[in-house]
């Protein structure tokens, strides 16, 4: 579902002590409007450990839409929070798992200096590289089933890109925010954004291949304001 990636913005005691929170909430969704793209066929033959896995022929994932509704789009507050507000980074990790030769999530955050635990769940070598801008990148081996990793990005930067060196259609990518408010969209095309102060906020949406798309919204205590992100085919 789309609230895993929103982990992280309630650690009780740990919150206490950052940047404001609230009782205010931005939910939504994220249509895509048009034909979106054919998937494509990805060809597993010479990892069959991996083609195994999957009960249906694995397709390309770079544009994910059901019942005209935009999934993997992640949607943020880009501005709006005080300046200087300071968000400990949650103590619990953030798992991306490769399983089947694909990663799962292909689009989530993290806090600035969150683990994030990148788990190898095939029996097949995984090379794991991330080609950040802001960040310092990263190129791991894992070569057998069961490893685990962890890496860390210490400055914000939406996004930074994670590929793998061995099979050319792993793709994920990963915010990273130095605040919890933030989601990704759900298969539904639905995100919710909960905990912010009252206040006026630009709230992004990022797309791998669709590009972003913005909005306005102001929000009171406890309200629950809306906003829709409409996509279209790539030009």
């Amino acid at each position: 579902g789309g609230g895993d990636a929103a982990a992280g913005g309630g650690e009780g005691a740990a919150a206490a002590a950052a940047g404001p929170t609230g009782t205010a909430s931005i939910a939504g969704i994220v249509p895509f409007n048009g034909t979106p793209p054919t998937p494509t066929p990805i060809d597993m033959a010479e990892e069959q450990a991996c083609a195994a896995k999957h009960s249906t022929p694995p397709m390309t994932r770079e544009v994910v839409v059901a019942g005209g509704m935009l999934a993997n789009a992640f949607v943020y507050v880009k501005s709006g929070l005080p300046a200087g507000a300071a968000y400990p980074a949650p103590a619990t990790p953030v798992t991306v798992d490769q399983n089947g030769c694909i990663y799962s999530p292909r689009v989530f955050g993290v806090l600035a200096g969150q683990t994030i635990e990148i788990r190898n769940s095939d029996p097949v070598l995984h090379n794991i590289k991330a080609v950040p801008t802001a960040n310092r990148g990263f190129n791991i081996s894992q070569p057998t089933e069961g490893m685990t990793t962890n890496r860390t990005f210490d400055t914000p930067e939406v996004m930074v890109p994670l590929e793998c060196n061995v099979h050319g259609w792993m793709n994920a990518y990963v915010g990273v925010m130095s605040h919890p408010f933030f989601a990704v969209s759900g298969a539904d095309g639905s995100f919710t954004i909960t905990g912010l102060p009252a206040g006026t906020y630009e709230i992004e949406a990022w797309h791998e291949t669709l590009g972003t798309r913005t909005a306005t919204v102001t929000v009171g205590d406890g309200e629950a304001g809306s906003a829709t992100f409409a996509f279209g085919p790539a030009a």
